[in-house]
């Protein structure tokens, strides 16, 4: 078995880092503040951390320019893969942040809007830097659909045949993000994990839900997951990364060690 990853994640609003329930926004207030990205960057990468993902979550140019001098700094001090996404359109906001020190770019709702992005993407940066976000809400028992706009709008696509689709378009990875999950740290969805781990033949980052450390062993186990990516419980202090490897090796699971 190939070594699982453990990836904190950090949304980042006009530079600091915040945390929200079920995709809350800022603009409701609904956002806590949490501390400086550079900062939790550093913390992670020495507790141990196997990558780092940034979401910028500022939908405007001083917020763009405000994420690349973050990616600068942490890549300048981190050793541990930098993933960014949030408002990357065009393959020139690509380039910005991959020149910056991120190793991977993540797309969202560009790619839903122009599918052709993670196609030009991959063949201009290689498919190992293009990632997938899907944003997956449980709409009957055995359907779950995509949405777009942080969670607020019904694309109508199936979140398993887009995760395929994408997977054939370019896309090195698909992070599956469970928005009924989100932020309410009751565990992942291991149902439609398992459904899209087993159907694309790239790695799947589990997102959403993680409230302890058995929520993290069940995703990698029963939901197939190849990597857990969370927030909160890292943040406020709850579990280390350290602490998640040893729990996941208590189970069988291997992880990378420093």
């Amino acid at each position: 078995m190939l070594a699982k990853r453990v990836i904190p994640c950090l949304d980042v609003h006009d530079g600091h880092v915040t945390r929200g329930v079920q995709f809350g926004k800022a603009e409701a207030g609904e956002l806590k503040n949490v501390g400086d990205p550079v900062e939790l960057a550093v913390r992670y990468n020495e507790q141990g951390a196997d990558e780092m993902v940034f979401f910028d979550i500022t939908a405007s140019a001083h917020g763009r320019q405000t994420m690349v001098d973050v990616i600068e700094r942490s890549a300048d001090k981190c050793f541990m893969p930098l993933t960014v996404g949030g408002g990357i359109r065009t393959l020139e906001d690509m380039s910005v942040m991959l020149k910056a020190g991120a190793d991977k770019v993540s797309i969202n709702s560009a790619a839903l809007s122009n599918p052709e992005l993670i196609t030009a993407g991959a063949e201009k940066f290689g498919s190992q830097c293009i990632v997938t976000s899907i944003d997956a809400k449980k709409i009957s028992e055995q359907e779950w659909r995509v949405f777009s706009h942080g969670g607020r709008k019904d694309t109508g696509l199936d979140a398993l045949e887009w995760a395929k689709r994408a997977v054939d378009l370019g896309a090195g990875e698909i992070v599956l993000n469970s928005i009924d999950a989100d932020g309410t740290k009751a565990g992942y969805d291991l149902e439609i994990t398992r459904q899209v781990s087993e159907s694309v033949s790239v790695p799947v980052v589990a997102s959403g839900g993680a409230g302890n450390l058995d929520h993290m062993a069940d995703v990698l186990i029963d939901g197939k997951a190849d990597a857990v990516l969370a927030a909160s419980i890292f943040h406020f202090g709850e579990f280390t990364v350290a602490e998640v490897k040893a729990h996941l090796a208590s189970k069988g699971i291997p992880t990378r060690t420093i």
